[in-house]
């Protein structure tokens, strides 16, 4: 009992009375830690077009947990019926602005505050003037076609509209919405629109139907494509031209060599006159 005494009042003594330094006594203050705002995710200059929604997201990190705050052209941005202030619960803070006008473009900053400092960044909203919206118009139309089997066809027409419609192809009910190897479709920036058909066979006779849609209007156009077999493409070829008759029907036929008198003799028998594949056929005959 003596030693354990003698020992305490030396100092060199440890056991559970004693304290940890960190832990501090009870009636000590204990030190907080603070840290400097820290933008860990911060968006860059922007281009909106008038009329549409921007969104500007920001994520930052400190403690305490930092205020935020926005600011345009150096004036502070209240909340109001096209400005609103949001935080979600991952942490992203969002300045909403809905619709943007020209008197939104400007420089915004986000300044972030808390009792160990601040932190802040800026970038530069640029508001595009909104396009005056034109509906879709066929300049240049589909026209109907005519293709011999085998050989390949374009269906072709131009559309202009602001903006830029979109193309929808179909043929008769069917829709045509992917490209293979025989059927392609092509645009360009000037409007020309084309569908290519490569080797054409008879199942791709039908009615085609092109579509130019913007958020201004649609416009459609129809076209008919026939596909012929190889003979009937060349009885098309061969067949007889007509030509305008000579002054008589008799001087016209006398050109072909014919005996005009023999052939129309009164008491003769009725003959039978046959063009041969050398003649000229004639619009008085």
């Amino acid at each position: 009992m003596v030693l354990a005494c003698f020992l305490f009042q030396n100092g060199t003594t440890t056991g559970p009375r004693s304290r940890s330094r960190d832990s501090g006594d009870e009636n000590e203050p204990i030190q907080e830690r603070f840290f400097r705002p820290h933008f860990l995710q911060a968006p860059g200059d922007l281009i909106v077009q008038e009329g549409k929604l921007c969104r500007m997201d920001c994520k930052v990190s400190g403690l305490p947990t930092p205020d935020i705050s926005w600011q345009v052209n150096g004036r502070v941005i209240r909340s109001d019926s096209s400005h609103k202030m949001l935080v979600r619960e991952n942490g992203v803070h969002s300045l909403i602005i809905e619709p943007v006008t020209a008197r939104d473009a400007g420089i915004y900053t986000c300044v972030a505050t808390n009792r160990a400092g601040q932190n802040t960044f800026s970038l530069e909203l640029i508001v595009a003037a909104k396009e005056a919206h034109k509906p879709p118009v066929f300049v240049e139309k589909l026209q109907n076609t005519g293709v011999a089997e085998a050989y390949p066809v374009r269906l072709e027409c131009r559309v202009l509209g602001v903006p830029h419609p979109q193309i929808f192809w179909k043929k008769e009910n069917e829709s045509l919405t992917y490209n293979t190897d025989r059927l392609s479709m092509h645009q360009d920036n000037h409007g020309y629109i084309c569908l290519l058909i490569q080797g054409a066979t008879k199942e791709d006779a039908g009615w085609y139907t092109v579509s130019a849609k913007n958020e201004a209007g649609i416009v459609s156009c129809t076209a008919r494509l026939d596909v012929y077999t190889q003979w009937q493409q060349q009885s098309q070829i061969t067949k007889p031209k007509k030509v305008r008759p000579s002054a008589s029907r008799y001087a016209a036929l006398s050109d072909q060599g014919l005996d005009i008198k023999a052939a129309f003799q009164p008491e003769a028998n009725p003959v039978h006159l046959t063009l041969q594949s050398g003649l000229v056929e004639s619009d008085d005959l």
